[in-house]
Order: structure tokens, then C-alpha cells, then sequence
């Protein structure tokens, strides 16, 4: 009886499974086709991308030595939009391709055909001579010759950029600056290749030994943020740069302002800090975001240039970090160095200490911020040399005895 039942069970179990639907095979489509550039040859390593237009659901296939594509997994009963794509340029692309279950036609790419038709049907519509057809389409292959070789341009520079970067993080200017100064041979047009190279100059600077040798690293920084300081100015005012939409625009911008910071960031250490504070103010009015950053460095290259206690100097250092202060007011260094520099302006009366007003609240603002902060000593130590009111905490207040 109960083999019998069991029996039954296998039974019953088998006809569930006969009842479940069988995935068919060729289930998928297969895709196929080949590719070839403005002369004819084979598009090696590109990318052919079909994008189904019902669902969004991508499918990147990559082209053999011969140009040819082949794929097998396409989802079918879809339409696509087939899209050929080299070095992240797109070449061509065709709209509406149905993809059915199965073998598909092949689907190629010919770039020397699609110029030729589109000139042909742009010759109909203009009436142009065979002589016009012929100009017009050796602009258009002249045009996507440019595209691919923009492209090789740009995936070499971002080589040499990232082994630039490795090298920085090594320790390794001389081979960040090596590799940084053959791009610029290269293609002497990218602001950003001469910013990286002034960085590297400028990082290089405090390994060397003779005083020389630094001079002349600093002044080649300086030279190569000049540089890519004009060539963003000039993309910036071009009238592709105009047509940039609002979010391109702000990148641009904020990318100038810190060619501008670096070159002030050079000037400093100089020690010429006329220069300096040209391009720190340069860099708060390209890019307002930042400003707090940038007038703190401003603030900082004038305290450290003022080694005689200048009070002129001391008082537009001060200006500074007050303007750091009102575009970031939790920027806490910027209140240490303001009540610092407004120290220098106190005066004596008899035994007195009497330092121009705000000096005592930029440092009370700045313990509020940071109580325990590497500046907290120095800080009390000033309030309690004028007989101030120290914040330790926020809110909580321990009044000094004043001296006598």
C-alpha cells in the first residue's frame, strides 16, 4: 500500500513537471553585423550598443580584429536603438531596429556608405555639382578623421594624467613632471595637462635642498598655472564656451579659480604677496562658492608675509579672513587668525592691553567652534592677556579676572 501510494506521487510529480512551460531554445536573438571606418577598413575594439527603446535595458557588444559583432543574448519582440561607438565618441546609430527571436539580417555599420548617402541626399535637396558633392564629403570624412583622432588624444593625455597622479602619490615629482611635460608637447591645448604640471613643479619644491633649484621650480609653476589660466580664459570666452549650459559653465568656473588658487598658493610661498593677493581675490570672483577657501588663503599668504609686524599688512590680513568669515562662518581657523592679526593693532594704555574691537570675540568664536582645537591654548592665552570672557564650550562662558 504504500509503495502504491508512493508510485502515485512520482506519478503526480512527473505530470507537474511536464505541465511546467519549457524555456524554447533560440528563445534570444542573435544580433550580427560588421563595421567599417571612412576608408573602408575594419573598426577594431568598438562598441556596438543596442538600447531597447520599450524597457532602457542595454547591450554592449565589443567588435573582433575583423570589425564584426555577434551576439546571441538580445532579448527579442523589442525595438532598439543600435548605436556604434568608438573610444566613447558615437560614429553612427540606427533607430527602430526590431529585434525578433532567433537569427536576425546582419545590422552593419559602413561609415564611408552612410557619408556617401547622406552627401547624395544632401545634393539632391541643394542641386550641387559633382564637384560640391566631392568637397563635401572629403569635410565630412576630414570631420570624423578629427573625432577619432580627438578621441586617441584624449584617452592618451588621461594616461599620462593618472600615471602623473600615481607618481605625485609616490613621492615621484621628477616622473609626474617628466611624463606631464611630454603631454604638453603632445598637445599643448589642455589647461588641465598645464595645472598638473604647475601642481607637480609646486609639490616638488619642498624636497629640494638649494635655494636656487626651489626658485626655479616655483617660477616654472607660476609659469605653467599662467598658462592654464589663458587657455580656460580663452574656452571660456570662445563661443563654444557661451553656448556651455549653466551646469558646464559653473565647472568651468570653479576649474579657473583653482588655477588661480594654485598660482596665488605659488606667489605666497615666493613670498610675493602683491601677486598673491591678485590671484586669491582672482579666484573668490570666478567662483563665489569657494570664495571662503580662497580669501582665507588670501588672509594666510599676508600673515606670513608679515614678518615685521606691519600693521597696514596686519589690518588687510584681518580684512581677509573677516571676508573668509562671511562666506563660510564656520571656517574656525579664519576667526583664530583675524583676532591674530587684529593683536598686532593693539595699543598700550598704561599697563593695559587694548586691542581694536572684534578682536576678542573672533576668539571666543573660535573656541565656541573648536574648544579643543590646536589654536585653544593661544587663544585663551590672548583672552586672558585682555582680561576677556572665555568660551570653552558653546554657550558655557568662564569669566577671567582681569589683571591689574
Amino acid at each position: 500500500m504504500r509503495q502504491r501510494l508512493i508510485w502515485i506521487l512520482l506519478v503526480a510529480a512527473i505530470a507537474a513537471l511536464a505541465a511546467q512551460p519549457v524555456l524554447a531554445q533560440g528563445a534570444f536573438g542573435k544580433v550580427s553585423g560588421t563595421c567599417k571606418d571612412a576608408d573602408g577598413n575594419p573598426i577594431v575594439g568598438a562598441i556596438v550598443r543596442y538600447q531597447s527603446l520599450d524597457t532602457g535595458q542595454k547591450y554592449d557588444i565589443k567588435t573582433n580584429k575583423k570589425g564584426e559583432y555577434m551576439s546571441i543574448g538580445i532579448a527579442p519582440a523589442q525595438k532598439y536603438k543600435v548605436t556604434l561607438i568608438q573610444d566613447g565618441k558615437e560614429l553612427d546609430h540606427v533607430d527602430g531596429v526590431l529585434v525578433a527571436t532567433g537569427d536576425n539580417d546582419p545590422l552593419d555599420f559602413d561609415i564611408k556608405k552612410h557619408i556617401e548617402d547622406s552627401v547624395k541626399e544632401q545634393a539632391e535637396k541643394a542641386n550641387m555639382t559633382p564637384e560640391q558633392v566631392k568637397q563635401a564629403q572629403q569635410q565630412i570624412k576630414e570631420h570624423d578623421a578629427a573625432v577619432v583622432k580627438e578621441a586617441d588624444t584624449v584617452k592618451m593625455l588621461q594616461a599620462r594624467l593618472d600615471a602623473a597622479d600615481a607618481a605625485v602619490k609616490a613621492n615621484d615629482y621628477e616622473t609626474a613632471i617628466s611624463g606631464l611635460t611630454e603631454a604638453t608637447l603632445v598637445d599643448p591645448t589642455r589647461d588641465i595637462v598645464w595645472y598638473r604640471l604647475a601642481e607637480a613643479y609646486a609639490g616638488s619644491v619642498p624636497k629640494q635642498t638649494d635655494a636656487a633649484e626651489k626658485t626655479k621650480r616655483l617660477d616654472a609653476a607660476i609659469a605653467n598655472y599662467k598658462k592654464a589660466i589663458e587657455l580656460r580664459k580663452q574656452e571660456i570666452d570662445s563661443p563654444e564656451g557661451k553656448k556651455m549650459d549653466a551646469a558646464k559653465q559653473a565647472q568651468a568656473a570653479k576649474n579657473l579659480a583653482g588655477y588661480y588658487n594654485g598660482l596665488g598658493n605659488a606667489y605666497s610661498h615666493e613670498g610675493n604677496a602683491d601677486a598673491a593677493v591678485e590671484a586669491y581675490n582672482n579666484a573668490a570672483q570666478v567662483d563665489s562658492s569657494n570664495a571662503g577657501m580662497y580669501y582665507f588663503n588670501l588672509g594666510a599668504a599676508l600673515t606670513n608675509a608679515n614678518k615685521s609686524g606691519d600693521q597696514k599688512m596686519a589690518h588687510a590680513a584681518a580684512d581677509a579672513f573677516d571676508k573668509a568669515i562671511t562666506a563660510d562662518p564656520t571656517k574656525a581657523d579664519a576667526y583664530f587668525w583675524k583676532g591674530n592679526n587684529l593683536m598686532q593693532l593693539a595699543t598700550m594704555k598704561g599697563d593695559k592691553m587694548v586691542a581694536p574691537d572684534g578682536t576678542a570675540e573672533a576668539f571666543q568664536k573660535y573656541l565656541e567652534l573648536k574648544p579643543d582645537g590646536s589654536h585653544a591654548p593661544e587663544a585663551k592665552a590672548m583672552l586672558e592677556g585682555m582680561g576677556a570672557t572665555i568660551e570653552t564650550t558653546y554657550g558655557t562662558k568662564k569669566k577671567t579676572t582681569p589683571k591689574k
